[in-house]
């Protein structure tokens, strides 16, 4: 037999092998398809009738629940049948299952893949006697050459048959690699008829892991996770150097908590940004954005009246209740910076600019007009209760703003993948000029973008104010844009457009959020922390070019 010793099985042996197998149980999957004709095949093929009944639109509406009560009875006929064969069907798939469990791998799987690794071996064998072959026609000729531009045209002659040879193994394996696929792949395919495309969850996972294996590919894999595994490495250095040098732990549950409550407000600003990074845009803003919304937030918020002044005039809101003001104070936020957004948003989509030149012109606008109006002073502390409302912590331990940036994940997910707006904001960062020729409105969904950003971005200053007690001002902020950015890129969303996904997202975030904690445990100058985030960035970048070359 095949299984007791390692041969190459040509197709016909290998069919023989399976014979076995396909007659037994496809005898039994006979007498299945025999038992379904009037059961379960016909419950099918009656509520597609009535589907489509229900769906013609020449029907009047009294034929149409003639037609529908004469197919409901044929149809509780079909269920009567069903429910009478559906114990002896389910007896003849245990029959067959058994049958696969007891033969299948031992007759036939082991065989193939143990004929598939002997192959392999022949390949590579094969392959080092052609390379070595070819060398030695190689040297032969050179030794009969003398003239430089012979001897160069030998050696790209010699490069192309090697480069030849390395495709013919290549190919030698992947056929032997789709041949082990196919015959793992073809108990599925039985028990798939059998069971109608319902499997364990033991088999699915099994299915899975083998899908895996067999499109794995190590390029593909380093260009994806790459810069993943590098970042997760450093970690790791850190989390051993830091007790060495500092004395204390790192990976500690309340520093991770600390971790994830400093990540969430800039949750907010990541996925704005993200939305129209999906476009192949940016915004330079972010930054300013969230100086704008702690100033406002915290003028509403203010404990007592406000000690600084917005173009003259000293604001106190102490006559209002906490919860409006708290209130009031996030839809200012949203407001103020939706406007921004909008307007960055309608002349990115009006006049085509670029939303680095909109953004950047945003920043500056917001950055004058908030400094200027409050002579950059900062506007103290916002009322002491505010926090323990909006964002208390459970047990004095967990910071309830993580609840916060959960929820804004659900959202912006749900609006990405189950709504119209979402699959336009696809469709028109993969191809703008396409998804207008398909109807989409390339002007609605790059506004609608930009609006999206700044409601997050709203949100996302007034929790952090909320945070930090206040202290708002002009200032506050610099340099969260490039924070923002940088995890989206990080996250896997292209710079190329339409490409992304919120999961990447909150990698992103999670990743530069936590790097910048550790350095900081460590003591790292803050100065070379920037130098960190760059060269990720950078590193980001170039990765995501490198599969966006690739693909093309």
């Amino acid at each position: 037999m095949a299984s007791e010793k390692t041969i190459i099985l040509t197709a016909e042996q290998e069919e023989k092998l399976r014979q076995p197998i396909d007659e037994y149980v496809g005898g039994i999957q006979s007498k299945i398809d025999a038992l379904r004709v009037d059961g379960v095949d016909k419950i099918v093929e009656i509520q597609n009738a009535i589907d489509g009944i229900k769906r013609d639109r020449i029907l009047s509406k009294q034929e149409k629940q003639t037609k529908i009560a004469a197919l409901t009875k044929s149809l509780q006929k079909a269920k009567a049948v069903e429910k009478k064969n559906k114990a002896e069907i389910s007896k003849l798939i245990s029959d067959a299952e058994s049958y696969l469990n007891s033969h299948f791998n031992t007759d036939y799987y082991q065989a193939v893949k143990a004929s598939c690794q002997q192959e392999k071996l022949q390949a590579q064998a094969k392959y080092q006697q052609s390379v070595a072959e070819l060398t030695k026609e190689h040297q032969a000729a050179l030794s009969k050459l003398s003239d430089p531009h012979e001897i160069k045209d030998e050696k790209y002659v010699h490069k192309n048959r090697l480069f030849d040879a390395k495709m013919q193994r290549a190919q030698a394996l992947q056929s032997i690699k789709d041949r082990q696929h196919a015959a793992f792949d073809y108990r599925y395919h039985l028990i798939d008829m059998l069971r109608m495309s319902k499997f364990t969850a033991g088999e699915a996972v099994a299915q899975r892991w083998e899908n895996y294996r067999y499109t794995f590919n190590r390029r593909d894999f380093f260009l994806r996770n790459g810069l993943y595994i590098a970042i997760i490495v450093i970690f790791i250095a850190l989390c051993i150097i830091t007790p060495i040098v500092k004395g204390v732990p790192l990976l500690t549950v309340n520093n991770v908590l600390n971790i994830l409550q400093q990540a969430s407000p800039r949750m907010f600003l990541a996925l704005g940004v993200a939305g129209l990074i999906l476009l192949a845009g940016t915004d330079l803003s972010i930054g300013r954005m969230v100086g704008m919304g702690m100033t406002a937030a915290t003028i509403i918020m203010h404990q007592g009246p406000n000690t600084g002044s917005v173009f003259g005039h000293i604001f106190d809101f102490t006559g209002m209740p906490v919860l409006v003001r708290v209130l009031l104070a996030l839809v200012v936020c949203i407001i103020l910076c939706t406007i921004f957004t909008a307007i960055a948003g309608f002349f990115t989509a009006k006049f085509k600019m670029h939303p680095f030149i909109s953004t950047m012109a945003n920043m500056l606008v917001i950055f004058g007009l908030v400094t200027y109006s409050t002579k950059g002073v900062s506007f103290g502390a916002i009322e002491s209760t505010i926090p323990e409302m909006i964002i208390p912590k459970i047990n004095n331990s967990f910071p309830t703003i993580i609840l916060w940036a959960v929820a804004a994940v659900a959202i912006v997910w749900f609006i990405w993948n189950k709504t119209t707006f979402g699959k336009n904001l696809f469709a028109v960062g993969g191809n703008a000029e396409a998804a207008a020729v398909s109807g989409i409105s390339v002007f609605g969904v790059t506004v609608g973008a930009f609006i999206l950003a700044g409601i997050l971005y709203g949100f996302g200053s007034w929790l952090e104010c909320i945070r930090m007690f206040g202290s708002g001002s002009a200032a506050y902020g610099q340099g969260w844009e490039m924070d923002a950015i940088a995890a989206c890129v990080v996250g896997g969303i292209s710079f190329t457009g339409g490409i992304g996904k919120i999961s990447g997202v909150v990698v992103g975030v999670f990743i530069f959020t936590a790097l910048t904690y550790s350095l900081t445990t460590l003591g790292i100058d803050t100065n070379l922390q920037f130098v960190f985030s760059g060269i990720i960035i950078l590193v980001a970048v170039m990765l995501d070019c490198l599969k966006y070359v690739q693909k093309k």
